[in-house]
């Protein structure tokens, strides 16, 4: 039996992580938070309380990102998250859930529709290459849900701009279990 974590903000939350555990089926124990784990300095605080359900772990797989790089909050065009703070705390992470599995999988930051007003593609664009070749250097592996994504935006992300829809999640949750079946 496989011990697989699942994390992330809402993609995961409502989106993928509720098809995985059926698609890996037997010989899989999926463990989750119920929590959207938002942001990367919230997930990092989380960490310590997830700690029991996370050790020992043979595959975590995870996301954040869409609450960090979030930038029509305040009017003032600056993402929550800058990109010195998101790496800082996403290889600070990425340490840490080293240490509680054997397997480490980033998923990539989501697209949002173009006309969302709090996020945009660009954005989500650059902290995805800002981060992932830090990550691959580290040796967690990489799956690609922006790319996946991004092949249909209007397909796979729901009529509320950022979130995924039906096809998204379907298309999300299979790569997400081919990525941890390996």
């Amino acid at each position: 039996m496989k011990k697989v974590v699942l994390l992330g903000d809402s993609i995961r939350q409502i989106g993928y992580g509720t098809r995985v555990p059926e698609l890996l089926g037997e010989g899989y124990e999926v463990w989750q938070p119920e929590d959207n784990c938002r942001f990367v300095k919230y997930t990092l605080r989380m960490l310590f309380d997830f700690k029991e359900q996370m050790e020992g772990s043979d595959i975590i797989h995870w996301n954040n990102g869409l609450w960090d790089i979030t930038t029509g909050l305040f009017d003032d065009g600056e993402a929550f998250t800058s990109e010195e703070e998101y790496v800082e705390n996403m290889l600070r992470a990425a340490r840490i859930l080293k240490k509680y599995g054997k397997r480490v999988i980033f998923a990539t930051i989501t697209p949002v529709h173009n006309e969302y007003i709090y996020n945009n593609n660009a954005v989500i664009q650059r902290y995805n290459e800002l981060i992932v070749p830090k990550l691959q250097e580290m040796g967690i592996e990489i799956n690609d849900l922006h790319a996946t994504v991004m092949q249909d935006l209007y397909k796979y992300i729901g009529l509320d701009q950022i979130h995924l829809s039906e096809e998204g999640i379907a298309v999300c949750a299979q790569q997400v279990a081919d990525a941890i079946r390996g």
